[in-house]
C-alpha cells in the first residue's frame, strides 16, 4: 500500500484551515475558489502540484522514519474536502451567503480536527469500508 508522509498530510491540512479562515474573515470566495483550484490540482497530481506539499517538502524534508497515512485514505479526505468546496462555492454563486458559510465552517472544522488529531474522513471511510464489508457477508 502507497504511503503519504503525515507531516505533508498535515501542511494540506493547514493549508485548508488558513485558506477557510482568510476566506471567511474577509468575505471573499474567491479564496475559497482558489483552495478549491488546489485541492482539484492536488488531487489530480497526487500532491504533486499541491503548493501546501510543496512548502512543507521544502521546508520539511522526510528523512528516516516518519509517520505516514495511506494515499487512498488522503484521496478520500482530499475528496471529501472537494465536495465541501464546491457545494460551499455553488451556494455563494446562487446567493445563499449563510448557507456557504456553514458549509465552509464545517471544512475548516473537519481539517482542523484533524490537525490536532482526530480525522472525521477517515472516521467515515472507516464507516463506509464497513457498510460494504457488511454488504459482501449478507450477499454471501
Amino acid at each position: 500500500m502507497k504511503e503519504i508522509p503525515l507531516r505533508y498530510v498535515k501542511a494540506n491540512q493547514t493549508g485548508i484551515v488558513t485558506f477557510v479562515i482568510i476566506g471567511l474573515a474577509l468575505q471573499q470566495p474567491w479564496i475559497i475558489a482558489a483552495l478549491w483550484v488546489i485541492q482539484i490540482v492536488g488531487l489530480l497530481t497526487e500532491g504533486r502540484l499541491n503548493p501546501f506539499v510543496a512548502i512543507a517538502k521544502r521546508l520539511f524534508p522526510v528523512k528516516g522514519a516518519f509517520e505516514t497515512q495511506a494515499v487512498v485514505l488522503q484521496r478520500f479526505n482530499n475528496t471529501l474536502a472537494i465536495l465541501f468546496l464546491t457545494i460551499s462555492l455553488i451556494l455563494f454563486a446562487v446567493g445563499w451567503q449563510v448557507a456557504g458559510i456553514v458549509v465552509s465552517l464545517m471544512l475548516l472544522g473537519a481539517a482542523g480536527a484533524a490537525l490536532v488529531g482526530y480525522c472525521i474522513g477517515c472516521t467515515v471511510y472507516y464507516q463506509y469500508k464497513q457498510l460494504l464489508a457488511r454488504r459482501k457477508l449478507s450477499n454471501s
